[in-house]
Order: structure tokens, then C-alpha cells, then sequence
């Protein structure tokens, strides 16, 4: 195809998306949510937005309100827009299958200049690269240690803690704030590059990885790349963990083309020095080539063989790059790092409820033990039910280990965050999952949609919004998926037949 042809082809795919209605909704939704990231209760203070919003009257209560109608209105048109794009809803319609990259395109794109939404973790990135500038190690100190702008965007709970990323994230911060002159609201934005570059990764590997396992790679394109949480929390957020999943599924591709895993090995040790989870996916490669198959001692020897070797080559580049940045294993200091904050992560939701009576009766003077030790139970049953998950399908389907092996880490973790969910999400149409299940992950999608609107909504003073959008959630998910007509223990048809 001549170079003109090719353009032309991507001309008519951006074309023929965005002439569809639902599309349309989720542009719409992605500006709402754009305009009202702008809230002068989400920005930083001393972030230059914080003082051109004032100049222009946008800094009272009347522009918090207004700030919050506009998320909570975008939030629900990219729900809305998400079911309303999926191919099997559209194939009974009889509307034409859309190309799921142009319209990611044309969705994402008014996040590009954006401040970072839903999430300060961006401006900790440029605090860390800021550190790195100044000859500090962000391993050992936390971005307080400087005082200035760079530290006054970081949240506040995060300013004097150390850096619990991998030593490549760090140093690649570090060189993108000097591409900006080291300004600190540009060093922030620009950490988009990196999750953009991840996003496209993965927008690359994951329906030509479903391709190969016989799933309906239009369906898992739907599935993964326009989810309203990647939208959000890979572009919008410009979360690290985009480019770790990109190069994991990259890794995993190029295992599947090469036909070895010495390659995908060593992508997936340069992944776990972005975010070190990644270091999980390595294990299963050899199997995608050679499956586990007999519980024989001599071909249980040989996989575990084949397992740790793969794993050796990941831990032996992340090992390189980390002696070649100058940063070292100083990360192991930070393990704990994201956990301090409490989120909805079930057993830590779990340890307050119960805590609340035993605190209420005076039995726990420190006030926090059965929290503590709710987290703690919650990673040993995270580790239980990996090692039976492995043993379950790691031999012959090693990327249903990959996947929920992440998912249950996520939802079992001290703390959860909706861009965890997506180191394991994006392989989930994989899975082959049947309608039961994928309602359910349709379903936890509008719930971490809801949580985050809700933690914006409590900045904002205006809960009950929140809790309008959640109404608004349930009802696109009941009225697109649980009205829907559906074989409950038939394999989901838009994931499996193409």
C-alpha cells in the first residue's frame, strides 16, 4: 500500500467513526471531563490553571458545582459511549464494526494537553524527575526535601515519602522535564508521553494476541481500548502502569511471533523496571510455546525450569538497567508506599468495618491493628490463590494466569486503584469469558467510574452529584447488559465468534 492509500485509509477510519452518534458521546464526554478536571478544588494551588481559573471568576463555590456537573455528565457519556460502540450490540443493529483505535483517537485526544485527571500520581512523577535534577536520589527522599513548585503539586501524602517505581521511570522522568525546561506544570503533562506510547502498545498487541487464541480481536479491541477507565487513567491520568502493561503485552507478542521467549523475556525485565508487577507475566511465557501439561516429577521439573529461566532473564535486564540508571535497588524501601492511603480495596474496607466496634469499645489503643491485619490477610489469600491459579491454568492457559492472577492482586492489595484493574483487564477478553463474568467486569467497570467521581465530588463539596451519576451508571449498564437476552453459560459471542 502506497503511502498515500495509507493515509487515506486512516483518513476514512477517523472519518467513519466519528460520524457515529455513540462516538460523538464520548467525545463530548471526554471535553466534560476535561472542563471540569479545570476545578479549582482538583487542581493544585499553585498550578498556573489554579490562578488563570481565578482571573476569570472560575474560583468560588458556583464554579466547584459547575466543575463537578461537568464530570459527572462526562463520566456518564463515556459509559453510555462504551456500551453503546460494543460489536456484538452493533452487529444486532445492523450498524457497521468500527476501527476501536480511531475511535480511541478521537476520544482521547482533548486529554492530551489536559492537566492530569483523576489522579496527582503525574505531578510526583515530575517531583521525582525534579529530585533526580537536583542529584537526589528519589529512592531516599521524598519531593518535600525540596520546597518549591515541583513539591507543592505532589499530594500532600505522597510529598515526603520515597519513590516506589521502577529505576527506568524515574530516569525517564528525569529526561522529560528537562524536554520542558523544567517547568513544573509541563513537566507533569508531558509524562503523557510515556502512557501514550504504553496505550499504543497495547492498542497494537491486544487483538492480534487475541487473534492468535481465536477471540474476536474487534471485540477485545472494544473491550480494552476503549474501556472508559483506559481512557482516563492511561491518557487522561498518564499513570506509568500504561506503559508496564504496554510492554508486558508486547512482550507477550512478540514471544508469540518469534516463537521463543528470550525476547518477550527481556521485554518484560525492561516492563518491571517502569512498575515492577510486570515481573509476574514472565513466568508464563515459555508455556505459550510449549504447554504444561503432565504432573509427572520429571515434566513438573522442566516447567518450573523453563519458569525460572524466564524469570531469571527478566530479573537480569531489570537488574541492568537499574545498575545503568545509577538508581539501584533503593525501590525495595518504598514497597509499602501505596498502600498509606485507604482506598476501597475490599479488605481494607473490610478491616474498617470491623475496627469501627473494636474501637468503639476502647480493645485497640493504636486504633488501627485490625485494619493492619485485614491488609496483611488479604496478600496472603492474593498469594493462595495465585499459586492455585497457576496450577489451574498456568501449563495449558498461561495467559488466563497472566490475567486473573493480576486481577485477584488488585482487588486483594492494600490499596486499589481503577489503572491496577488494567494489568490484568487487558488480557481479560483472553479469558474467554463467559456473559456471567464479562457483566461483572461490565459492572466493576461502572463501579471504579463511580468511585472516582465520588472522590472528586467529596473535593468538591457536591456528593449527592455523585451519587446521581452512580444511579446513572447503573442504569446504561442494566438497561445495555442486564436486560440483554444473553446464554448465561454460553461463552460471550462478541468475544468468541468473529
Amino acid at each position: 500500500m502506497t503511502s498515500p492509500s495509507w493515509l487515506a485509509g486512516l483518513w476514512e477510519s477517523l472519518r467513519g467513526a466519528f460520524q457515529q452518534r455513540a462516538v460523538k458521546f464520548g467525545l463530548l464526554g471526554s471535553v466534560l471531563l476535561v472542563a471540569g478536571s479545570l476545578s479549582p478544588a482538583y487542581l493544585p494551588r499553585v498550578s498556573p490553571l489554579t490562578r488563570f481559573m481565578a482571573s476569570l471568576g472560575f474560583d468560588g463555590p458556583i464554579s466547584k458545582t459547575v466543575g463537578t456537573v461537568f464530570t459527572m455528565v462526562g463520566l456518564a457519556l463515556l459509559m453510555e459511549f462504551w456500551l453503546r460502540i460494543r460489536p456484538a450490540r452493533r452487529e444486532a443493529q445492523g450498524l457497521p464494526q468500527l476501527r476501536h483505535w480511531a475511535v480511541l483517537v478521537i476520544v482521547g485526544t482533548p486529554m492530551l494537553v489536559a492537566p492530569p485527571i483523576f489522579s496527582h500520581d503525574a505531578y510526583s512523577y515530575a517531583a521525582q524527575g525534579w529530585l533526580l535534577h537536583n542529584n537526589l536520589n528519589p529512592y531516599l527522599v521524598g519531593p518535600g526535601l525540596l520546597p518549591g513548585q515541583f513539591a507543592d503539586q505532589v499530594a500532600w501524602v505522597w510529598r515526603d515519602t520515597p519513590a516506589p517505581y521502577g529505576p527506568l521511570a524515574l530516569r525517564m522522568s528525569h529526561w522529560l522535564i528537562e524536554l520542558v525546561g523544567l517547568d513544573p506544570y509541563w513537566s507533569a503533562v508531558i509524562m503523557r508521553v510515556p502512557a501514550l506510547i504504553g496505550v499504543g502498545l497495547i492498542g497494537w498487541c491486544t487483538p492480534r494476541i487475541a487473534r492468535r487464541f481465536g477471540i474476536n480481536p474487534a471485540a477485545a479491541s472494544w473491550f480494552v481500548l476503549t474501556n472508559p477507565i483506559l481512557i482516563i487513567d492511561f491518557i487522561g491520568g498518564a499513570h506509568n502502569d500504561s506503559l508496564m502493561t504496554g510492554l508486558m503485552v508486547l512482550g507477550i507478542w512478540v514471544t508469540l511471533q518469534q516463537r521463543t521467549w528470550l525476547w518477550g523475556g527481556a521485554i518484560i525485565g525492561v516492563a518491571a523496571a517502569i512498575k515492577q508487577p510486570a515481573f509476574l507475566a514472565a513466568v508464563a511465557l515459555p508455556f505459550l510455546l510449549v504447554p504444561w501439561t503432565s504432573w509427572r516429577p520429571r515434566d513438573v521439573v522442566n516447567a518450573a525450569g523453563r519458569a525460572l529461566l524466564s524469570l531469571g532473564i527478566s530479573v537480569a535486564v531489570f537488574a541492568a538497567l537499574s545498575l545503568a540508571t545509577g538508581l539501584g535497588f533503593g525501590w525495595t524501601n518504598a514497597v509499602n508506599v501505596p498502600g498509606m492511603v485507604d482506598t476501597v480495596s475490599p479488605f481494607t474496607v473490610l478491616g474498617h468495618l470491623i475496627q469501627y466496634p473494636v474501637n468503639l469499645l476502647g480493645l485497640d489503643p493504636g486504633g488501627r491493628t485490625v485494619i493492619r491485619t485485614l491488609r496483611s490477610l488479604g496478600l496472603v489469600v492474593a498469594a493462595i490463590g495465585i499459586v492455585w491459579i497457576a496450577v489451574k491454568h498456568l501449563g495449558r492457559r498461561p495467559l488466563h494466569f497472566v490475567s486473573w492472577s493480576f486481577l485477584l492482586f488488585a482487588f486483594c492489595a492494600p490499596a486499589i486503584h481503577s489503572w491496577y484493574v488494567l494489568w490484568g483487564g487487558v488480557l481479560f477478553p483472553v479469558t474467554r469469558p463467559r456473559t456471567k463474568v464479562l457483566r461483572t467486569a461490565i459492572v466493576v467497570t461502572g463501579v471504579l467510574l463511580g468511585y472516582a467521581a465520588m472522590n472528586f465530588a467529596l473535593r468538591n463539596g457536591a456528593w449527592l452529584l455523585a451519587l446521581l451519576l452512580m444511579w446513572t451508571l447503573w442504569e446504561s449498564v442494566r438497561a445495555h447488559e442486564l436486560n440483554q437476552n444473553w446464554e448465561d453459560e454460553a461463552p460471550q459471542e462478541s468475544l468468541v465468534r468473529s
